[in-house]
């Protein structure tokens, strides 16, 4: 990793770099993504069944496009107890944690007769997206499917890409047994969110669309927003750490590579006060990556998006943290609550030597499904509210609307809706 001295210069070339991970840019691939949303669109089942055979080389048809009860109590039961175990207790975790988020429908009545209030009820119907081959991640499952059943969702489609023997992978669908999901189809790709955008013969049409994918589940989750709601348009995983001179230089290596093996576009940061500690840490880089299993795919991330960089001071250091705005940041410095008090932009912020990110990904109870690409600047993690909708709720007397009629009709007058002032009028035209 390359050692650089923080500076205005430096900070904005970085934000520059980090911008070429996002997915504009990708005319080919997002051409490509529209052709397959119109073809779901248009022929339904016919068409998920050709891309299936298609891009996963397997024979689908209306008789095997559902994955069964039966398939995901098997692969439960083949689940290894140590594995079954670990799923129920994350689950039991990001449960408590999304259930202090609950809020409650509340109406403010007053003397005049005026009543105001806001209603939560949740969507009908969400969608869960859950990558197949390599990349499953019943983690991922866990963090979509939980926040929506306490929100009170009571109907979760998963939709999975199959092998080219039509198998789902058992881990994926113990994680949605265990998590609550209702339905499940093996579908996957740009195909896949088509089909519970719009709806085909055998997946419903949702509310909501969630879940990590590929570049290609990526666009088409950007192109069918407005149909539907979506999570985000996620892009590479990230962290930065942010660091004085107290950290432990072998924690901060281990967390930054934590998060490079994702893939080679992940992104892994630090800003550390202590030149000290930026050349102790990458010595102990140079000493992990060659014992790690995804050596290769760890040294193309370092080589392209990883940095340490060394700050004169820590108010410099947390500007760039806010400019940065990180999906993970972890604060390893000699108090790092107060430091968090002056962090404005990040995911997620893991406090201390031991709250290492792998904590928050997968057992905490915290969502995982975090801005990217400086989005944390205005969007926030997963949580209970994307699944709940507000209502608001308004009644007036009489007496109230008579109190506040002329003030109603003058603005409406003033922008030119005389129907809205005529609705007022009408209800007072016998005084």
């Amino acid at each position: 990793m390359k050692i650089i001295e923080l500076n205005e210069q430096n900070k904005k070339e970085l934000e520059e770099t980090l911008k070429k991970r996002s997915t504009s840019g990708f005319k080919d691939i997002e051409d490509k993504v529209s052709g397959i949303i119109s073809e779901v669109r248009e022929r339904g089942d016919a068409a998920l069944f050709d891309f299936s055979k298609q891009f996963d080389h397997f024979d689908l048809n209306a008789d095997n496009i559902r994955i069964t009860t039966e398939e995901m109590d098997e692969a439960l039961s083949e689940t290894e107890p140590e594995f079954r175990g670990v799923l129920e207790r994350a689950v039991e975790n990001i449960k408590a944690f999304h259930e202090k988020q609950l809020r409650q429908t509340w109406i403010d009545m007053k003397p005049d007769g005026t009543i105001l209030g806001q209603r939560f009820t949740p969507i009908e119907i969400a969608g869960v997206y859950v990558p197949g081959g390599k990349a499953a991640y019943p983690s991922s499952l866990l963090m979509n499917v939980v926040p929506a059943k306490v929100a009170g969702v009571e109907r979760i489609v998963m939709l999975t890409p199959p092998g080219k023997d039509g198998k789902v992978s058992k881990s994926t669908l113990a994680a949605a047994r265990i998590a609550g999901v209702t339905e499940a189809y093996r579908v996957g790709g740009a195909q896949a969110i088509a089909a519970m955008a719009y709806g085909t013969e055998s997946i419903p049409r949702v509310y909501k669309i969630c879940g990590p994918g590929n570049i290609f589940v990526a666009m088409a989750k950007k192109a069918v927003y407005g149909q539907v709601s979506i999570d985000s348009v996620a892009g590479p995983s990230e962290i930065m750490v942010l660091a004085d001179d107290t950290a432990d230089a072998r924690f901060v290596a281990a967390d930054l590579l934590s998060q490079a093996e994702h893939d080679e576009m992940a992104s892994s940061i630090l800003v550390t006060t202590s030149r000290r500690l930026a050349e102790d840490v990458k010595k102990e880089i140079e000493g992990f990556v060659p014992k790690l299993e995804r050596k290769e795919i760890i040294e193309k991330s370092l080589e392209n998006f990883g940095f340490i960089f060394v700050a004169d001071d820590m108010d410099t250091a947390i500007n760039a943290v806010n400019d940065i705005a990180s999906e993970h940041l972890e604060i390893i410095t000699a108090n790092p609550y107060e430091t968090m008090t002056k962090v404005k932009n990040a995911g997620a912020i893991f406090l201390g030597s031991y709250s290492s990110e792998p904590l928050g990904d997968y057992f905490a109870g915290p969502d995982h499904i975090l801005p990217t690409n400086g989005t944390a600047k205005f969007f926030s993690p997963l949580n209970v509210d994307d699944f709940l909708k507000k209502t608001s709720i308004i009644s007036y007397s009489r007496d109230a609307l008579k109190r506040d009629s002329e003030d109603i009709m003058y603005f409406a007058r003033k922008e030119g809706l005389t129907a809205h002032a005529n609705s007022i009028a009408v209800r007072f035209e016998n005084d």
